[in-house]
């Protein structure tokens, strides 16, 4: 049971980092953007991606 307990948690901790999936930078608007909008970039990529959405 603890196991089991033990992965979840660190499965949760991984989803919550603050790194961005485009530049792989530390961020606290990562977590953030995933909350607000359903994922995980900063908010340079996240107008980069606004602008030239290539």
């Amino acid at each position: 049971m603890v196991e089991i307990y033990k992965e979840k948690e660190r499965n949760e901790k991984e989803k919550l980092n603050n790194i961005c999936e485009e530049c792989r930078k530390e961020d606290e608007s990562v977590s953030q953007n995933l909350i607000m909008h359903g994922y995980k970039n900063c908010d340079s990529c996240k107008i980069s991606k606004t602008i030239f959405p290539i």
